[in-house]
């Protein structure tokens, strides 16, 4: 079995002096009732012939409903525990993500043993963090794309001191 490929998208903004930067919550039984860790930046499997950024640039307006557009800045990769292999950019864009968000479900047995294949919504919810919000909200192996977007941002001359960014 190959190891899965996917890739996203981190838009950021600032509001108010702060960073903030967009993440999904995932849809179906598994994380109804959590929160910490187990939010995620918008991202997809690439299909075939699909160059990594314009999966990124697809996934992101099918998941959030936004068009991503502007300076992209890639992020690198990291790999999740499950062993998918995910590459970011960063990009900067505001707006509410559109409502319903996607409409893509996938199937599964619920309850397990059930033998009943139930449909779930693959996004549940979307919505800007701080980047000391999104420390704790989004899944530990994805917390590096943070850390890559502060680096990029204070390689331009804008600075997060306290949480706080501004252009110096």
């Amino acid at each position: 079995m190959r190891n899965k490929v996917s890739a996203g998208l981190l838009m950021y903004r600032f509001r108010e002096g702060q960073v903030e930067v967009l993440l999904v919550y995932p849809g179906g039984p598994f994380a109804m009732k959590k929160d910490a860790g187990h939010w995620s930046i918008p991202k997809g499997e690439t299909e075939p012939g699909e160059q990594l950024l314009e999966t990124g640039i697809r996934e992101f307006r099918e998941e959030v409903g936004l068009e991503a557009k502007g300076d992209f800045f890639e992020l690198g990769s990291i790999r999740q525990k499950s062993g998918k292999t995910v590459h970011a950019w960063a990009v900067p864009g505001d707006g509410r993500p559109e409502l319903p968000l996607s409409d893509m479900t996938f199937a599964m047995e619920w309850p397990p043993g059930s033998r009943q294949i139930q449909h779930f919504r693959e996004i549940e919810r979307a919505e800007f963090f701080t980047i000391r919000q999104a420390r704790d909200k989004l899944k530990a192996a994805q917390v590096p794309f943070l850390d890559r977007l502060m680096a990029m941002l204070s390689s331009r001359g804008i600075t997060a001191g306290a949480g706080e960014a501004r252009q110096s």
